[in-house]
């Protein structure tokens, strides 16, 4: 009978251990998941940051690219030319010098890709016209004519749409992302909230941030 009892005992403890010992991984892989999940929003909210920060690099190359009647060599940024069957930017295709303020000079590094650049340079529509000497091309920088000034203008609001579109498109993404993860049951309604209004702050300061640099490109556009 005591042999009995103590069998019984002994399965009884061993029952409660192996219950025990089941549990414990259960609840650990469960605050894992959720903290994958919280990891993978945040990366969602870094990626949403790192392309509207790209945004912003983009904006700044093509402010710059618009003349303001001083010479700079990234006026010609967003040129290309046809080189050995591809598009290639002429800035690295040839060095770029400012001989003086109104004046741009360009000297293939390739002479064979000469007419090549000219041609690109008239295509592009900068309002200007190259001449060829058959080594170098040299560009005279015109003084801002009032048409020319608002053309100039309206270039700058456009560059600046383009950019917010793209803004809120990374927006638009991380968003649905976001989402995406709530619905599945990934992320609790609080958790998607908190990513989902990260997001939006980071809209609305790199919109901010789009307003502030054109319109200090359409005020020196303005009194130059």
């Amino acid at each position: 009978m005591k042999l009995s009892i103590l069998i019984f005992a002994a399965a009884a403890v061993s029952c409660a251990n192996a219950f025990t010992i089941s549990t414990v991984p259960l609840v650990g892989r469960g605050a894992t998941s959720l903290q994958m999940s919280q990891e993978e929003m945040e990366l969602i909210t870094m990626d949403a940051d790192e392309r509207m920060d790209k945004t912003m690099s983009n904006l700044a190359e093509n402010l710059s690219t618009i003349r303001t009647g001083r010479a700079n060599p990234n006026m010609l940024d967003r040129v290309t030319a046809d080189y050995y069957g591809a598009m290639t930017p002429i800035s690295q295709m040839a060095s770029i010098s400012v001989p003086s303020s109104q004046q741009l000079q360009i000297s293939p590094f390739d002479k064979s890709s000469l007419k090549d650049i000219e041609k690109a340079i008239i295509y592009a529509d900068l309002g200007f016209t190259p001449s060829n000497d058959g080594s170098v091309i040299r560009i005279n920088i015109p003084q801002l004519t009032e048409e020319r000034r608002g053309d100039l203008l309206k270039q700058c609001k456009s560059i600046g749409e383009e950019a917010k579109v793209a803004i809120r498109n990374v927006r638009r993404d991380g968003v649905d992302s976001i989402k995406k993860m709530e619905k599945a049951s990934d992320l609790g309604k609080d958790q998607a909230l908190d990513g989902i209004d990260t997001i939006q702050k980071m809209t609305d300061d790199h919109v901010k941030l789009v307003e502030e640099n054109v319109g200090k490109k359409e005020k020196e556009v303005a009194t130059l």
